[in-house]
Protein backbone atom coordinates (compact mmCIF):
# COMPACT_ATOMS: atom_id res chain seq x y z
CA UNK A 1 0.00 0.00 0.00
CA UNK A 2 2.67 2.55 0.85
CA UNK A 3 3.82 4.73 -2.36
CA UNK A 4 7.10 6.81 -2.91
CA UNK A 5 7.03 10.81 -3.83
CA UNK A 6 10.57 12.20 -4.39
CA UNK A 7 10.57 14.74 -1.65
CA UNK A 8 10.74 18.40 -2.87
CA UNK A 9 13.21 21.32 -2.06
CA UNK A 10 12.80 22.86 0.64
CA UNK A 11 9.65 21.80 2.18
CA UNK A 12 8.97 22.71 5.54
CA UNK A 13 9.52 19.49 7.95
CA UNK A 14 8.23 19.82 11.33
CA UNK A 15 6.49 17.65 13.92
CA UNK A 16 4.82 20.11 15.94
CA UNK A 17 2.02 19.35 17.24
CA UNK A 18 -1.26 20.62 15.98
CA UNK A 19 -2.53 23.83 17.23
CA UNK A 20 -4.39 26.92 17.09
CA UNK A 21 -1.21 29.28 16.54
CA UNK A 22 -2.27 31.78 13.36
CA UNK A 23 1.21 30.78 12.60
CA UNK A 24 0.05 26.92 11.65
CA UNK A 25 -2.33 24.88 10.28
CA UNK A 26 -2.51 21.08 11.40
CA UNK A 27 0.87 21.41 13.19
CA UNK A 28 2.17 22.70 9.45
CA UNK A 29 4.30 25.67 10.57
CA UNK A 30 3.55 28.80 8.41
CA UNK A 31 5.91 31.27 7.09
CA UNK A 32 4.89 35.40 7.06
CA UNK A 33 5.33 35.42 3.55
CA UNK A 34 6.30 32.69 0.70
CA UNK A 35 9.05 33.32 -2.09
CA UNK A 36 10.44 30.81 -4.99
CA UNK A 37 12.90 29.52 -2.63
CA UNK A 38 9.98 27.29 -0.40
CA UNK A 39 9.28 25.71 -4.11
CA UNK A 40 12.80 25.16 -4.67
CA UNK A 41 13.13 28.33 -7.40
CA UNK A 42 10.45 28.87 -10.22
CA UNK A 43 11.66 25.86 -12.23
CA UNK A 44 9.94 23.31 -9.57
CA UNK A 45 6.60 24.67 -11.15
CA UNK A 46 7.71 22.52 -14.53
CA UNK A 47 7.55 19.45 -12.37
CA UNK A 48 3.96 20.21 -10.88
CA UNK A 49 2.35 19.35 -14.28
CA UNK A 50 -0.01 21.42 -16.71
CA UNK A 51 -3.58 21.00 -16.11
CA UNK A 52 -4.50 17.77 -17.71
CA UNK A 53 -0.94 16.35 -17.31
CA UNK A 54 0.24 13.46 -14.66
CA UNK A 55 0.65 13.67 -11.80
CA UNK A 56 -2.41 16.22 -12.22
CA UNK A 57 -2.11 18.99 -9.27
CA UNK A 58 -3.41 21.27 -11.41
CA UNK A 59 -6.18 19.20 -12.49
CA UNK A 60 -7.33 15.97 -14.36
CA UNK A 61 -8.69 18.13 -17.31
CA UNK A 62 -7.29 20.01 -19.39
CA UNK A 63 -10.08 22.37 -19.26
CA UNK A 64 -11.43 21.92 -16.82
CA UNK A 65 -14.18 23.94 -15.56
CA UNK A 66 -14.29 25.89 -19.05
CA UNK A 67 -15.05 22.68 -20.70
CA UNK A 68 -17.60 22.04 -17.99
CA UNK A 69 -19.10 23.32 -14.74
CA UNK A 70 -18.93 20.56 -11.95
CA UNK A 71 -21.91 19.00 -10.61
CA UNK A 72 -24.42 20.41 -8.33
CA UNK A 73 -25.44 17.60 -6.35
CA UNK A 74 -27.53 18.24 -3.32
CA UNK A 75 -28.12 15.65 -0.17
CA UNK A 76 -32.01 14.97 -0.26
CA UNK A 77 -34.04 12.54 1.59
CA UNK A 78 -36.96 12.41 4.04
CA UNK A 79 -39.93 10.96 4.98
CA UNK A 80 -41.31 8.60 2.74
CA UNK A 81 -40.04 7.92 -0.47
CA UNK A 82 -43.40 10.08 -2.38
CA UNK A 83 -42.13 12.67 -0.36
CA UNK A 84 -38.17 12.68 -1.42
CA UNK A 85 -39.40 12.18 -4.82
CA UNK A 86 -41.19 15.34 -4.60
CA UNK A 87 -38.29 17.34 -3.12
CA UNK A 88 -36.10 15.51 -6.13
CA UNK A 89 -38.14 16.81 -8.82
CA UNK A 90 -38.24 19.97 -6.77
CA UNK A 91 -34.31 20.39 -6.92
CA UNK A 92 -34.08 19.30 -10.67
CA UNK A 93 -36.33 22.40 -11.44
CA UNK A 94 -34.26 25.01 -9.60
CA UNK A 95 -30.90 23.38 -11.90
CA UNK A 96 -29.47 20.58 -9.93
CA UNK A 97 -27.80 18.64 -12.18
CA UNK A 98 -27.35 15.64 -10.36
CA UNK A 99 -29.44 13.16 -7.33
CA UNK A 100 -28.43 12.40 -4.14
CA UNK A 101 -29.91 10.42 -1.80
CA UNK A 102 -30.27 10.24 2.04
CA UNK A 103 -31.48 7.49 3.89
CA UNK A 104 -32.80 6.94 7.39
CA UNK A 105 -30.97 5.24 9.66
CA UNK A 106 -32.94 1.58 9.73
CA UNK A 107 -31.84 1.58 5.93
CA UNK A 108 -28.69 2.92 7.01
CA UNK A 109 -28.27 -0.21 9.11
CA UNK A 110 -30.04 -2.43 7.34
CA UNK A 111 -33.12 -3.31 8.53
CA UNK A 112 -36.44 -2.57 7.79
CA UNK A 113 -39.08 0.25 8.84
CA UNK A 114 -41.22 -2.83 10.44
CA UNK A 115 -38.32 -3.78 12.59
CA UNK A 116 -38.80 -2.82 16.63
CA UNK A 117 -35.15 -1.52 16.52
CA UNK A 118 -36.36 1.13 13.88
CA UNK A 119 -39.13 2.81 15.91
CA UNK A 120 -39.09 6.47 15.88
CA UNK A 121 -36.38 6.58 13.37
CA UNK A 122 -38.57 5.36 10.21
CA UNK A 123 -37.82 8.59 7.36
CA UNK A 124 -36.20 10.71 10.10
CA UNK A 125 -32.65 11.49 8.81
CA UNK A 126 -33.36 10.44 5.32
CA UNK A 127 -35.62 8.59 3.35
CA UNK A 128 -37.21 5.02 4.35
CA UNK A 129 -36.24 2.79 1.79
CA UNK A 130 -37.43 -1.06 2.53
CA UNK A 131 -38.23 -2.75 -0.81
CA UNK A 132 -37.66 -2.37 -4.41
CA UNK A 133 -41.29 -0.93 -3.99
CA UNK A 134 -40.03 1.97 -1.87
CA UNK A 135 -37.18 2.30 -4.63
CA UNK A 136 -39.65 2.60 -7.58
CA UNK A 137 -42.00 5.63 -6.00
CA UNK A 138 -38.65 7.33 -4.86
CA UNK A 139 -37.84 7.28 -9.08
CA UNK A 140 -41.68 7.33 -9.73
CA UNK A 141 -41.48 9.97 -13.27
CA UNK A 142 -37.67 10.47 -12.87
CA UNK A 143 -35.77 8.97 -15.87
CA UNK A 144 -33.03 7.11 -14.31
CA UNK A 145 -31.01 6.84 -17.41
CA UNK A 146 -31.08 10.95 -18.28
CA UNK A 147 -29.90 11.92 -14.52
CA UNK A 148 -26.68 10.73 -12.15
CA UNK A 149 -28.01 9.24 -8.99
CA UNK A 150 -25.64 9.42 -6.04
CA UNK A 151 -26.37 7.03 -3.09
CA UNK A 152 -24.71 7.32 0.13
CA UNK A 153 -25.00 3.98 1.33
CA UNK A 154 -22.62 1.09 3.21
CA UNK A 155 -23.22 -1.32 4.48
CA UNK A 156 -26.53 -2.52 2.72
CA UNK A 157 -25.04 -0.64 -0.70
CA UNK A 158 -25.34 -3.86 -2.80
CA UNK A 159 -28.79 -4.23 -1.86
CA UNK A 160 -29.85 -0.78 -2.85
CA UNK A 161 -27.85 -0.99 -6.18
CA UNK A 162 -29.79 -4.13 -6.51
CA UNK A 163 -32.99 -1.85 -6.18
CA UNK A 164 -31.99 0.86 -8.63
CA UNK A 165 -30.70 -2.16 -11.24
CA UNK A 166 -34.59 -3.19 -10.99
CA UNK A 167 -35.61 -0.03 -11.24
CA UNK A 168 -33.85 0.88 -14.46
CA UNK A 169 -34.98 -2.57 -15.86
CA UNK A 170 -38.56 -1.77 -15.43
CA UNK A 171 -38.15 1.98 -16.69
CA UNK A 172 -36.37 0.25 -20.06
CA UNK A 173 -32.96 1.67 -19.32
CA UNK A 174 -29.90 -0.14 -20.91
CA UNK A 175 -27.46 -0.75 -17.43
CA UNK A 176 -24.52 0.45 -19.42
CA UNK A 177 -26.70 4.08 -19.25
CA UNK A 178 -26.72 4.33 -15.62
CA UNK A 179 -24.71 7.34 -14.28
CA UNK A 180 -24.09 7.59 -10.25
CA UNK A 181 -22.18 6.67 -7.38
CA UNK A 182 -22.61 4.22 -4.70
CA UNK A 183 -21.35 5.81 -1.69
CA UNK A 184 -20.43 1.63 -0.77
CA UNK A 185 -17.60 2.86 1.08
CA UNK A 186 -17.11 0.14 4.06
CA UNK A 187 -13.70 0.78 5.54
CA UNK A 188 -14.21 4.10 6.50
CA UNK A 189 -17.29 3.10 8.77
CA UNK A 190 -14.68 0.99 10.89
CA UNK A 191 -12.61 3.96 10.96
CA UNK A 192 -15.11 6.67 12.08
CA UNK A 193 -19.25 6.25 11.06
CA UNK A 194 -19.60 3.02 12.69
CA UNK A 195 -22.81 2.15 10.11
CA UNK A 196 -21.25 -1.05 9.80
CA UNK A 197 -22.87 -4.92 10.21
CA UNK A 198 -20.60 -7.67 8.98
CA UNK A 199 -16.95 -8.03 10.24
CA UNK A 200 -14.15 -6.23 8.17
CA UNK A 201 -13.12 -8.83 5.25
CA UNK A 202 -16.78 -9.73 4.60
CA UNK A 203 -17.72 -6.42 4.05
CA UNK A 204 -14.61 -5.24 2.04
CA UNK A 205 -15.81 -8.62 -0.10
CA UNK A 206 -19.11 -7.56 -1.47
CA UNK A 207 -17.83 -3.97 -1.93
CA UNK A 208 -15.68 -6.09 -4.50
CA UNK A 209 -18.71 -8.09 -5.83
CA UNK A 210 -19.95 -4.59 -6.19
CA UNK A 211 -16.96 -3.48 -8.34
CA UNK A 212 -17.40 -6.78 -10.64
CA UNK A 213 -20.50 -6.54 -11.30
CA UNK A 214 -20.72 -2.56 -12.45
CA UNK A 215 -17.17 -3.75 -14.23
CA UNK A 216 -19.03 -6.12 -16.51
CA UNK A 217 -22.97 -4.51 -16.63
CA UNK A 218 -22.76 -0.98 -15.35
CA UNK A 219 -19.63 1.22 -17.06
CA UNK A 220 -20.43 4.53 -16.55
CA UNK A 221 -21.39 3.77 -12.48
CA UNK A 222 -18.98 4.98 -10.19
CA UNK A 223 -18.91 1.90 -7.55
CA UNK A 224 -16.82 3.39 -4.75
CA UNK A 225 -17.08 6.75 -3.58
CA UNK A 226 -13.80 6.64 -1.06
CA UNK A 227 -14.88 8.83 1.48
CA UNK A 228 -12.87 11.04 3.71
CA UNK A 229 -15.55 12.97 4.64
CA UNK A 230 -17.19 11.35 7.60
CA UNK A 231 -13.21 10.77 8.77
CA UNK A 232 -12.81 14.36 9.13
CA UNK A 233 -16.60 15.16 10.56
CA UNK A 234 -15.75 12.58 13.35
CA UNK A 235 -12.62 14.92 13.83
CA UNK A 236 -9.43 13.93 11.98
CA UNK A 237 -7.58 16.63 10.62
CA UNK A 238 -7.09 17.77 6.77
CA UNK A 239 -3.50 15.45 6.44
CA UNK A 240 -5.51 12.18 8.19
CA UNK A 241 -8.55 12.82 5.91
CA UNK A 242 -5.98 12.59 3.11
CA UNK A 243 -3.99 9.38 4.14
CA UNK A 244 -6.63 7.14 5.61
CA UNK A 245 -9.05 7.80 2.40
CA UNK A 246 -6.45 7.30 0.42
CA UNK A 247 -5.18 4.15 2.27
CA UNK A 248 -8.55 2.57 1.84
CA UNK A 249 -8.61 3.54 -1.96
CA UNK A 250 -5.56 1.37 -2.12
CA UNK A 251 -7.16 -1.40 -0.56
CA UNK A 252 -9.90 -1.94 -2.40
CA UNK A 253 -7.33 -2.22 -5.33
CA UNK A 254 -5.31 -4.67 -4.35
CA UNK A 255 -8.63 -6.63 -3.14
CA UNK A 256 -10.12 -6.39 -6.34
CA UNK A 257 -6.86 -6.80 -7.93
CA UNK A 258 -6.77 -10.53 -5.55
CA UNK A 259 -10.09 -11.43 -7.16
CA UNK A 260 -8.52 -11.41 -10.46
CA UNK A 261 -9.84 -8.24 -12.19
CA UNK A 262 -7.78 -6.29 -14.49
CA UNK A 263 -6.86 -2.67 -13.05
CA UNK A 264 -7.81 -0.37 -15.91
CA UNK A 265 -11.16 -2.19 -16.28
CA UNK A 266 -12.01 -1.13 -12.65
CA UNK A 267 -9.55 1.88 -11.75
CA UNK A 268 -11.54 4.26 -13.87
CA UNK A 269 -14.68 3.97 -11.99
CA UNK A 270 -13.40 4.46 -8.53
CA UNK A 271 -14.18 8.49 -7.01
CA UNK A 272 -13.25 10.29 -3.74
CA UNK A 273 -15.27 12.02 -1.35
CA UNK A 274 -14.01 14.70 0.27
CA UNK A 275 -15.23 17.37 3.11
CA UNK A 276 -14.32 21.11 2.85
CA UNK A 277 -13.55 22.85 6.13
CA UNK A 278 -13.05 26.43 6.67
CA UNK A 279 -9.03 26.30 6.66
CA UNK A 280 -9.12 27.74 2.95
CA UNK A 281 -5.40 27.15 1.57
CA UNK A 282 -5.18 23.26 2.89
CA UNK A 283 -8.31 22.63 1.82
CA UNK A 284 -7.28 23.10 -1.72
CA UNK A 285 -3.69 22.06 -1.14
CA UNK A 286 -5.44 18.71 0.08
CA UNK A 287 -7.14 18.51 -3.46
CA UNK A 288 -4.10 18.84 -5.48
CA UNK A 289 -1.66 16.96 -3.05
CA UNK A 290 -4.47 13.98 -3.10
CA UNK A 291 -4.41 14.29 -7.11
CA UNK A 292 -0.78 13.87 -7.09
CA UNK A 293 -0.32 10.72 -5.06
CA UNK A 294 -3.22 8.78 -6.63
CA UNK A 295 -1.87 9.15 -9.85
CA UNK A 296 2.11 8.37 -8.89
CA UNK A 297 0.20 5.48 -7.09
CA UNK A 298 -1.80 3.96 -10.17
CA UNK A 299 0.87 4.09 -12.07
CA UNK A 300 3.85 3.14 -10.30
CA UNK A 301 2.97 0.62 -7.88
CA UNK A 302 -0.33 -0.48 -9.46
CA UNK A 303 0.79 -0.27 -13.21
CA UNK A 304 -1.99 1.52 -14.95
CA UNK A 305 -1.71 1.95 -18.27
CA UNK A 306 -4.85 3.99 -18.43
CA UNK A 307 -4.74 7.89 -17.69
CA UNK A 308 -8.27 7.44 -16.44
CA UNK A 309 -7.11 4.97 -14.02
CA UNK A 310 -4.59 7.81 -12.63
CA UNK A 311 -7.32 9.84 -12.25
CA UNK A 312 -8.23 11.12 -8.87
CA UNK A 313 -12.32 12.09 -9.37
CA UNK A 314 -13.85 13.52 -6.74
CA UNK A 315 -16.99 14.86 -4.74
CA UNK A 316 -16.98 17.28 -2.25
CA UNK A 317 -19.22 18.64 0.55
CA UNK A 318 -18.74 21.34 2.71
CA UNK A 319 -18.38 21.02 6.70
CA UNK A 320 -21.15 19.84 8.45
CA UNK A 321 -19.44 19.91 11.40
CA UNK A 322 -18.80 23.62 11.20
CA UNK A 323 -22.24 24.84 10.96
CA UNK A 324 -23.23 26.39 14.01
CA UNK A 325 -26.94 26.44 15.73
CA UNK A 326 -26.45 29.69 16.91
CA UNK A 327 -26.62 32.25 14.49
CA UNK A 328 -27.74 30.05 11.44
CA UNK A 329 -28.06 32.25 8.77
CA UNK A 330 -23.94 32.80 9.46
CA UNK A 331 -23.43 29.07 8.51
CA UNK A 332 -24.78 29.97 4.62
CA UNK A 333 -21.21 32.52 4.47
CA UNK A 334 -18.91 29.39 6.01
CA UNK A 335 -20.68 27.05 3.31
CA UNK A 336 -19.76 29.62 0.40
CA UNK A 337 -15.90 30.04 1.85
CA UNK A 338 -16.06 26.34 1.48
CA UNK A 339 -17.57 25.69 -1.53
CA UNK A 340 -15.27 28.05 -3.22
CA UNK A 341 -12.20 26.15 -1.65
CA UNK A 342 -13.44 22.94 -3.17
CA UNK A 343 -13.99 24.52 -7.09
CA UNK A 344 -10.47 26.36 -6.85
CA UNK A 345 -9.06 22.40 -5.49
CA UNK A 346 -11.02 21.19 -8.54
CA UNK A 347 -13.77 18.83 -7.21
CA UNK A 348 -15.76 17.28 -10.16
CA UNK A 349 -19.26 17.20 -8.12
CA UNK A 350 -19.90 19.50 -5.56
CA UNK A 351 -22.71 19.88 -2.19
CA UNK A 352 -23.36 22.79 -0.22
CA UNK A 353 -24.98 22.60 3.03
CA UNK A 354 -27.79 24.33 4.09
CA UNK A 355 -27.86 26.68 6.80
CA UNK A 356 -30.52 24.87 8.97
CA UNK A 357 -28.47 21.34 8.96
CA UNK A 358 -27.12 21.62 11.93
CA UNK A 359 -30.96 22.11 13.84
CA UNK A 360 -32.65 19.61 11.48
CA UNK A 361 -33.13 18.25 7.66
CA UNK A 362 -33.02 21.18 5.18
CA UNK A 363 -36.16 23.14 4.22
CA UNK A 364 -36.72 23.43 0.58
CA UNK A 365 -35.80 27.42 0.89
CA UNK A 366 -32.78 26.68 2.81
CA UNK A 367 -31.54 23.65 0.01
CA UNK A 368 -32.64 26.32 -2.68
CA UNK A 369 -30.15 28.80 -1.06
CA UNK A 370 -27.24 26.61 -0.57
CA UNK A 371 -27.85 25.53 -4.93
CA UNK A 372 -27.85 29.03 -5.39
CA UNK A 373 -24.37 29.20 -4.12
CA UNK A 374 -22.92 26.73 -6.17
CA UNK A 375 -24.66 28.56 -9.08
CA UNK A 376 -23.42 31.92 -8.59
CA UNK A 377 -19.62 30.61 -7.89
CA UNK A 378 -20.00 29.33 -11.39
CA UNK A 379 -21.94 31.70 -13.36
CA UNK A 380 -21.22 35.35 -11.23
CA UNK A 381 -17.51 34.86 -9.27
CA UNK A 382 -15.45 34.12 -13.04
CA UNK A 383 -14.00 30.98 -11.35
CA UNK A 384 -14.64 28.87 -14.44
CA UNK A 385 -12.81 31.57 -16.52
CA UNK A 386 -9.02 29.57 -15.79
CA UNK A 387 -7.92 25.88 -14.57
CA UNK A 388 -6.42 26.19 -11.14
CA UNK A 389 -5.72 30.00 -10.95
CA UNK A 390 -3.91 29.89 -7.25
CA UNK A 391 -1.24 27.21 -9.08
CA UNK A 392 2.39 29.01 -9.01
CA UNK A 393 1.49 30.30 -5.51
CA UNK A 394 4.76 30.03 -3.76
CA UNK A 395 2.49 29.26 -0.55
CA UNK A 396 -0.50 26.85 -2.20
CA UNK A 397 2.98 25.20 -3.78
CA UNK A 398 4.95 24.48 -0.77
CA UNK A 399 1.76 23.58 1.34
CA UNK A 400 0.76 21.07 -1.39
CA UNK A 401 4.12 19.60 -0.84
CA UNK A 402 3.81 19.12 2.72
CA UNK A 403 1.17 17.84 2.98
CA UNK A 404 1.41 15.01 1.05
CA UNK A 405 4.70 14.66 2.55
CA UNK A 406 2.78 14.04 6.01
CA UNK A 407 0.69 11.65 4.58
CA UNK A 408 3.05 9.54 3.06
CA UNK A 409 4.52 9.39 6.72
CA UNK A 410 1.08 7.85 7.51
CA UNK A 411 1.03 5.42 4.82
CA UNK A 412 4.21 4.04 6.63
CA UNK A 413 2.41 3.91 9.72
CA UNK A 414 0.11 1.81 8.19
CA UNK A 415 2.20 -0.20 5.98
CA UNK A 416 4.01 -1.01 9.70
CA UNK A 417 0.68 -2.17 10.93
CA UNK A 418 0.12 -4.64 7.87
CA UNK A 419 -1.97 -2.78 6.01
CA UNK A 420 -5.59 -0.98 6.46
CA UNK A 421 -7.52 -4.11 7.46
CA UNK A 422 -4.83 -5.34 10.83
CA UNK A 423 -4.63 -1.59 11.31
CA UNK A 424 -8.71 -1.53 12.10
CA UNK A 425 -8.33 -4.52 14.05
CA UNK A 426 -5.63 -2.48 16.20
CA UNK A 427 -8.45 0.25 16.98
CA UNK A 428 -4.95 2.67 14.80
CA UNK A 429 -7.94 4.46 13.08
CA UNK A 430 -10.21 5.26 15.55
CA UNK A 431 -7.07 5.89 18.36
CA UNK A 432 -5.87 8.69 15.38
CA UNK A 433 -9.14 10.40 14.74
CA UNK A 434 -9.47 10.59 18.66
CA UNK A 435 -6.32 12.31 19.63
CA UNK A 436 -6.73 14.83 16.71
CA UNK A 437 -10.37 15.94 17.81
CA UNK A 438 -9.60 15.89 21.43
CA UNK A 439 -6.60 18.63 20.42
CA UNK A 440 -9.27 20.57 18.27
CA UNK A 441 -11.85 20.52 21.60
CA UNK A 442 -8.99 21.62 23.30
CA UNK A 443 -7.56 24.75 21.72
CA UNK A 444 -11.40 25.52 21.00
CA UNK A 445 -12.26 25.17 24.91
CA UNK A 446 -8.55 27.50 25.22
CA UNK A 447 -10.53 30.19 22.56
CA UNK A 448 -7.57 29.23 19.85
CA UNK A 449 -10.27 28.17 17.55
CA UNK A 450 -12.63 30.69 17.22
CA UNK A 451 -16.27 29.49 15.82
CA UNK A 452 -18.23 33.08 15.43
CA UNK A 453 -21.59 33.16 17.29
CA UNK A 454 -20.00 30.42 19.47
CA UNK A 455 -17.23 31.54 21.27
CA UNK A 456 -16.43 34.86 19.52
CA UNK A 457 -19.29 37.88 18.45
CA UNK A 458 -21.77 35.46 20.56
CA UNK A 459 -25.22 36.78 20.88
CA UNK A 460 -27.65 35.47 23.57
CA UNK A 461 -30.47 36.64 21.43
CA UNK A 462 -30.03 35.29 17.92
CA UNK A 463 -32.80 34.73 14.99
CA UNK A 464 -34.36 31.89 15.26
CA UNK A 465 -35.23 30.08 11.48
CA UNK A 466 -37.77 27.90 10.17
CA UNK A 467 -36.99 23.97 10.08
CA UNK A 468 -38.24 20.86 8.57
CA UNK A 469 -41.04 18.81 10.65
CA UNK A 470 -40.78 15.01 9.82
CA UNK A 471 -44.96 14.02 9.85
CA UNK A 472 -45.64 11.51 12.62
CA UNK A 473 -47.93 9.59 10.54
CA UNK A 474 -44.88 8.85 7.63
CA UNK A 475 -43.51 5.98 9.90
CA UNK A 476 -46.73 4.30 10.62
CA UNK A 477 -48.22 4.75 6.99
CA UNK A 478 -44.71 3.14 5.77
CA UNK A 479 -45.27 0.19 7.75
CA UNK A 480 -47.93 -0.52 6.89
CA UNK A 481 -47.14 -0.43 3.13
CA UNK A 482 -44.14 -2.89 3.85
CA UNK A 483 -46.79 -5.37 6.11
CA UNK A 484 -49.41 -4.79 3.42
CA UNK A 485 -46.13 -5.92 0.25
CA UNK A 486 -45.35 -8.60 2.35
CA UNK A 487 -48.91 -10.19 2.81
CA UNK A 488 -49.25 -9.94 -1.41
CA UNK A 489 -46.03 -11.55 -2.94
CA UNK A 490 -45.24 -14.77 -3.81
CA UNK A 491 -44.40 -16.33 -1.13
CA UNK A 492 -42.47 -19.55 -2.82
CA UNK A 493 -40.71 -17.60 -5.12
CA UNK A 494 -39.97 -15.27 -2.22
CA UNK A 495 -37.83 -17.64 -0.38
CA UNK A 496 -36.31 -19.58 -3.39
CA UNK A 497 -34.49 -16.28 -3.94
CA UNK A 498 -33.17 -16.23 -0.29
CA UNK A 499 -32.43 -19.32 -0.08
CA UNK A 500 -30.51 -18.76 -3.76
CA UNK A 501 -28.82 -15.44 -1.80
CA UNK A 502 -27.76 -17.59 0.92
CA UNK A 503 -25.92 -20.49 -1.22
CA UNK A 504 -24.07 -17.77 -3.34
CA UNK A 505 -23.03 -16.04 0.00
CA UNK A 506 -21.98 -19.22 1.60
CA UNK A 507 -20.25 -20.13 -1.84
CA UNK A 508 -18.03 -17.83 -1.84
CA UNK A 509 -19.87 -16.15 -5.23
CA UNK A 510 -20.63 -12.60 -6.63
CA UNK A 511 -23.80 -12.07 -4.70
CA UNK A 512 -25.08 -9.05 -6.98
CA UNK A 513 -26.85 -11.54 -9.56
CA UNK A 514 -29.01 -13.05 -6.46
CA UNK A 515 -29.24 -10.00 -4.72
CA UNK A 516 -31.14 -8.68 -8.30
CA UNK A 517 -33.31 -11.55 -8.68
CA UNK A 518 -34.36 -11.49 -4.64
CA UNK A 519 -34.77 -7.30 -4.98
CA UNK A 520 -37.44 -8.67 -7.82
CA UNK A 521 -38.81 -11.49 -5.67
CA UNK A 522 -39.81 -8.45 -3.43
CA UNK A 523 -37.11 -9.18 -0.55
CA UNK A 524 -36.77 -6.45 1.96
CA UNK A 525 -33.53 -4.96 3.10
CA UNK A 526 -33.66 -6.36 6.39
CA UNK A 527 -34.50 -10.14 5.04
CA UNK A 528 -31.37 -9.97 2.59
CA UNK A 529 -28.87 -8.41 4.78
CA UNK A 530 -30.58 -11.34 7.90
CA UNK A 531 -29.82 -14.18 5.33
CA UNK A 532 -26.17 -12.60 4.58
CA UNK A 533 -25.70 -12.17 8.44
CA UNK A 534 -26.40 -15.97 8.42
CA UNK A 535 -22.81 -16.52 6.57
CA UNK A 536 -20.79 -13.64 7.25
CA UNK A 537 -21.97 -13.04 10.74
CA UNK A 538 -22.01 -9.44 13.15
CA UNK A 539 -19.03 -7.64 13.55
CA UNK A 540 -17.90 -7.63 17.29
CA UNK A 541 -18.53 -4.80 18.95
CA UNK A 542 -21.17 -3.94 16.44
CA UNK A 543 -23.61 -1.45 17.49
CA UNK A 544 -27.39 -3.41 18.17
CA UNK A 545 -28.38 -1.80 15.24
Amino acid sequence: MSTEVAPQPNAVHSHAPQGGDPTSISGIPLKRVYTPDDVGGIEFLDDVGRPGAFPYTRGIHETMYRGRPWTMRQFAGFGSAAQTNERFKYLLEHGQTGLSTAFDLPTLMGRDSDDPLALGEVGKCGVAISSLEDMRVLFDGINVGEVSTSMTINAPAAILLAFYICVAKQQGVPLEKLRGTLQNDILKEFHAQNEYVFPPEPSVKLVIDTIEYCTKHLPQWNTVSISGYHIREAGSTAVQELAFTLADGMCYVEQSLERGLRVDDFAPRLSFFWDVHNEFFEEIAKFRAARRIWARTMRDKFDAKSERSWWLRCHAQTAGVSLTEQQPKVNIIRVAYQAMAAVLGGTQSLHTNSMDETLSLPTEQAAKIALRTQQILAEETGVTRTVDPLGGSYYVEALTSEVERRALEIFKEIDQLGGVLPAIETGYFRRSIADASHRFGAEFDRGERVMIGVNKHVEDDYERIPTLKIDASVEPEQVARLKQMKSRRDASRHQAALTKLEEAARAGENVMPALVDASEALATVGEMMSTLKKVYGRYDGAPEW
